[in-house]
């Protein structure tokens, strides 16, 4: 079986330079800007919080609560790892949104044909043989690219060998189930903008302990979103459909004249 990859964010080494930022908007088209928040055109960050940098993108939870709710399957979590999004199944229901414990998927509401936009760790890169972008371009390897097993043993040994520069713990090996993105940090995480009340347990499986005890509402509610989706979807065709008659239309009338 194919090991998971994953990202080693290791905050004590960002210097704040924002190349991530800036490879991260050449591989995705989106505007170099100074705002250094997500948004649905920013897929990773730097902030700052005192002396210290922390890099933000999408976790990639090992059990993505994005993907537990999407009643399309729009979000997925690949074999590899990474969580991505296919905008050709999205219903722009915003779910994922939502139900983020990060606050991760962005939605384009600036958009004429919005959709959801969040980081998928490169995924098309790594099928080329390439490293994320965000990871290539950082100088001082604050981000590093590899099998997540990997990554969890390289920064316990960094604990170990150098306690007194980090904190004894790994953000993302347990909180909601684990994240493919993991952090060491130098002072408390909650001082770095991380919410230290995450349970360790993956959050789409409370959600399952519920429907388990009400199937009927659970059958009869993924329906009523199949439904919901279908219709959205004919009303596309049915739109597509008229307007391709009023073109043909049209030209029937200037070929006559």
């Amino acid at each position: 079986m194919k090991k998971q990859v994953g990202i080693l964010v290791d905050s004590t080494q960002c210097i704040g330079c924002m190349a991530c930022e800036d490879a991260c908007a050449d591989r995705w088209g989106f505007p170099h800007t100074d705002v250094h928040e997500l948004s649905c055109e920013k897929n990773t960050v730097v902030q700052q919080y005192g002396e210290a940098y922390v890099p933000r993108l999408c976790m990639h939870c090992e059990d993505p609560t994005c993907a537990s709710v999407c009643p399309v399957g729009a979000i997925t979590k690949s074999k590899s790892g990474p969580v991505v999004y296919d905008a050709n199944k999205c219903m722009g229901c915003r779910y994922c949104v939502q139900a983020c414990p990060f606050q991760i998927p962005k939605y384009q509401w600036n958009k004429p044909n919005p959709k959801v936009t969040k980081c998928d760790m490169c995924l098309p890169r790594q099928e080329q043989g390439k490293q994320p972008a965000c990871v290539e371009a950082c100088p001082a390897q604050a981000r590093i690219f590899g099998s997540r097993d990997d990554l969890i043993e390289e920064a316990k040994k960094r604990i170990r060998e150098n306690p007194k520069s980090y904190v004894n713990h790994i953000f993302g090996l347990t909180e909601v189930g684990g994240t493919s993105a993991i952090y060491l940090a130098g002072v408390k995480f909650d001082h770095l903008g991380f919410s230290s009340k995450l349970p360790d347990r993956a959050l789409p499986k409370y959600t399952w302990d519920i429907m388990e005890k009400i199937p009927d509402y659970f059958v009869w509610g993924s329906t009523l979103m199949a439904g919901f989706w279908w219709l959205t979807n004919r009303k596309k065709k049915v739109a597509e459909y008229e307007e391709d008659l009023k073109r043909k239309n049209i030209e029937k009338k200037i070929a006559r004249n």
